[in-house]
């Protein structure tokens, strides 16, 4: 149903969309899905950096170098992102019979924020996969790559942050 709801408001001007909780099938929920949005953006994120790694590891094997474990940090920095995701998911969870405005913030946060966390963790794994890069390159710098990768980590803080702040509020009386 939520898929033909963009369809449908353009038609009909408007759409009611019921709270999730499945059918005679199975209870199936909507929230459960929101993690998904920055899951995926970890795995790009972690694809990109462990990719680097490796060949940041094959660099230095070839040129007869120690290769420098330090890498995996870079490698596993997106996979965060998730657990964000997650602390998100558990908190619409735990909200029990809402109100369907109330549940209409909950997906709009829901989603929004997993996308945004999603976009975090890729461009943290691009960014991993330069730091891969530039550390196995001369062995420097290790700390000074850390700290733009915690840059990139702060804005799926933020997300997380603001997505908490507003759901305590969603339900509450004016």
């Amino acid at each position: 149903s939520i898929l033909f709801a963009g369809p449908l408001l353009a038609r009909a001007g408007g759409v009611t969309l019921p709270p999730p909780g499945g059918d005679g099938i199975g209870h199936r929920r909507l929230d459960t899905h929101f993690d998904g949005f920055a899951a995926m953006g970890a795995a790009y994120g972690c694809g990109i950096s462990c990719s680097s790694a490796i060949g940041a590891w094959k660099k230095c094997y070839s040129q007869n170098k120690p290769a420098p474990f330090q890498l995996l940090v870079f490698a596993g920095a997106p996979l965060s992102q998730v657990i964000y995701g997650m602390i998100i998911m558990f908190i619409i969870l735990g909200k029990e019979n809402v109100t369907h405005a109330a549940w209409m913030v909950y997906l709009f946060v829901g989603i929004v924020g997993g996308i945004a966390m999603g976009i975090s963790s890729l461009w943290q794994g691009i960014a991993g996969g330069a730091a891969c890069d530039a550390f196995a390159e001369n062995g420097k710098g290790f700390t000074n790559q850390l700290m733009v990768l915690g840059i990139v980590e702060t804005v799926a803080i933020f997300v997380m942050a603001f997505a908490i702040v507003l759901l305590s509020k969603v339900g509450l009386p004016a």
